[in-house]
């Protein structure tokens, strides 16, 4: 089972970002937006996904993905089980969230670089 340890490892490499604690909830940012969020008992992730193609991954995926909360509908957002993930589909669940809250150049140069 992926961990918050293992998310963090990874997303600390990611520029710009940074980790937060918000209500007893481990957070990761870049810049100004959240891009990874944990439940408070850190077993389901939150991440930037868009919003067009979540009901789809979640009805080909029940058992992995959830639909966020009703306050997160709004926002890019998707949730994840930790324990339904392995390590390769945390990095790219988590670099895909990172590249739709990190500024464009940001992005590129991580990109040209990577």
């Amino acid at each position: 089972m992926v961990t918050v340890e293992d998310v963090r490892v990874f997303a600390m490499t990611l520029p710009g970002t940074y980790e937060t604690l918000v209500r007893d909830r481990v957070k990761f940012r870049v810049g100004r937006y959240v891009y990874i969020a944990f439940s408070r008992d850190e077993t389901q992730m939150g991440f930037g996904f868009p919003k067009a193609e979540r009901e789809a991954i979640v009805r080909s995926e029940p058992e992995k993905f959830l639909m966020p909360s009703r306050g997160d509908l709004r926002y890019h957002w998707l949730e994840v089980r930790m324990s339904a993930i392995d390590e390769t589909e945390m990095r790219e669940l988590v670099l895909d969230a990172w590249r739709l809250a990190a500024p464009k150049r940001v992005v590129a140069a991580y990109d040209a670089g990577g």
